[in-house]
């Protein structure tokens, strides 16, 4: 017998004014929880603030997903990229939502490899009882808004648990979310903020598998 496929959803690079509500409402309409993986650009704004306290409020969770998600973490070579980039974040969302600290690093069109942590971020993971979220499907909502659904069905049929990644913000998930859902639903699929032990190498603190594929040595500021 075939089980029912388990999905985990994520939302990266939000939150948005205006997509972000609408993708809330739409959860909250299917009584179904996600992850909300923000930057701190964002968050540093009012609207941000109100948005994230929103999610957290409605029982999503919210992660820190770097300050300006702009260069991967192990191929920035600016020596207070730790303190721009995660830190600066996590200020912002202490402020607005205690909860347990979580950090999705930023993959550069969703490839995992040593591109995604460098030695001082790692180390700043493991110290502060951090999780690490990564993720197994990427159907690339932002490059195809309509088409992007039929990817992430095959990916939740074919896999046990799917760490989808989607992305709250304008031109990406949101036209297609509604049908995505429903045929998640007609998969029998079971929604859950659970991390399968593939996409959470780092767990409170705790390192739960070799983490040198996903660290690369500290850049040379003077050879980009």
């Amino acid at each position: 017998m075939t089980l029912a496929p388990r999905v985990t959803l994520t939302f990266d690079n939000g939150p948005d004014p205006d997509v972000t509500p609408q993708v809330l409402d739409l959860l909250r309409a299917r009584s179904l929880k996600a992850w909300f993986f923000v930057l701190g650009k964002h968050v540093a704004t009012p609207w941000g603030r109100s948005l994230v306290a929103r999610t957290h409020a409605e029982g999503h969770r919210v992660g820190n997903h770097s300050y300006t998600h702009e260069v991967p973490l192990g191929l920035d070579a600016r020596p207070d990229a730790l303190a721009r980039e995660v830190i600066a974040t996590e200020a912002l969302l202490d402020e607005v939502a205690q909860r347990p600290r979580c950090f999705r690093p930023f993959g550069g069109g969703g490839a995992l490899g040593p591109h995604l942590l460098r030695p001082d971020v790692l180390r700043h993971l493991l110290d502060h009882g951090y999780t690490c979220a990564l993720w197994n499907s990427v159907p690339r909502d932002w490059e195809d808004p309509i088409g992007w659904p039929a990817r992430a069905l095959d990916d939740c049929a074919r896999t046990p648990h799917t760490v989808l990644v989607l992305h709250d913000i304008a031109g990406a998930c949101l036209d297609g979310l509604a049908r995505f859902l429903d045929g998640a639903a007609a998969l029998g699929a079971t929604f859950t903020l659970a991390l399968p032990d593939a996409c959470a190498p780092i767990v409170d603190g705790v390192a739960r598998c070799d983490l040198a594929p996903f660290t690369a040595p500290l850049p040379d500021r003077n050879h980009p």
